[in-house]
């Protein structure tokens, strides 16, 4: 009996060890190459950890708020940032738990986007703004408006998660998933499972983009960096996302909301039709566009138009 219960804990111990040392080497791997921007990053002292995020340009803000999936940052508006400075002050911000952002050990909610946003926009940029937000970040800026729509001017929705979707709230299972994922050695494991390049590679053919484009290798390397900064202190934000503590019912608030809403879709999304018809149906003020060639990350997949259809609804 003794016997086999020493030959548990050594096999235990080797086998954290080892998980130990593939998660430090797929670190140091997806930090080599440097790929998200350096240039004009500055820092916003927020309550719950430091902001980092970019300014560029000159004219009425613009605020890009980045997904909430494994691998976002404001990395994610890096092919349509400098066409929307032309004509704007464009931020973009790695939100709490993403990107340069700090991490912290905690539960990551709807409501905390909704109180960073509001604060970003009354501390950092101190007039009324538009936003565009992706996935799940746009019901974070749907509320954000509903409980402060003084701050907030014109609201571009890129691929926003579904409505329905969003009303589905943490059961019992998915808070102790997050529990085993926020857990150490193990538990960043399991988020390296989930962000290494072979997972990311295949969101990307299969969900994220329409067809590979020329520089998909490197936008994959960037979500490779985004997700490892901080030594996989990602899977914290990760957990809360797969327990859906982002979520929130925000149709009462879309059907109250006058502000002008653009939703953008990918023409190639399986998705389009639902997602247009439920948000139509309950604000039917919103204009809907599909951006060609594109699946759910139209603004990296096909920039250009992208960019362009921004400028002309903002303008």
């Amino acid at each position: 009996m003794k016997k086999n219960k020493k030959f548990f804990l050594t096999l235990s111990g080797l086998a954290l060890t080892t998980m130990h040392g593939l998660n430090c080497m797929e670190y140091n791997a997806c930090l080599s190459k440097s790929i998200l921007p350096t240039d004009q990053i500055q820092q916003f002292q927020w309550r719950f950890g430091t902001i980092k995020y970019r300014k560029i340009g000159a004219g009425a803000p613009l605020l890009l708020i980045h997904d909430l999936t494994p691998g976002s940052s404001s990395y994610e508006f890096s092919h349509v940032e400098e066409i929307l400075a032309k004509t704007n002050t464009v931020y973009s911000i790695d939100l709490l738990g993403y990107g340069r952002s700090d991490k912290p050990n905690m539960t990551y909610t709807n409501y905390l986007y909704v109180q960073l946003i509001t604060d970003f926009i009354k501390r950092v940029i101190g007039k009324k703004t538009s936003i565009v937000a992706t996935g799940l970040s746009a019901i974070s800026a749907i509320m954000t408006v509903h409980n402060d729509a003084e701050f907030v001017d014109k609201l571009i929705l890129i691929h926003p998660q579904d409505l329905y979707e969003g009303n589905q709230i943490p059961s019992t299972q998915l808070k102790l998933l997050k529990l085993f994922i926020d857990s150490p050695i193990v538990g960043t494991f399991i988020y390296y499972l989930h962000t290494n390049k072979v997972t990311i590679q295949t969101q990307f053919l299969y969900e994220y983009f329409y067809r590979p484009t020329a520089d998909m290798e490197t936008i994959i390397d960037a979500y490779l960096e985004a997700s490892h900064i901080g030594f996989f202190r990602g899977k914290y934000a990760y957990s809360s996302y797969l327990a859906k503590y982002g979520n929130s019912n925000c149709i009462s608030a879309l059907k109250n909301m006058n502000n002008s809403i653009l939703m953008i879709s990918g023409e190639k999304s399986t998705l389009s039709d639902t997602n247009e018809g439920n948000y139509t149906y309950f604000n039917r003020s919103i204009e809907t566009i599909r951006i060609t060639n594109s699946k759910n990350l139209p603004q990296l997949e096909n920039p250009k138009e992208t960019a362009e259809r921004i400028l002309d609804f903002l303008a």
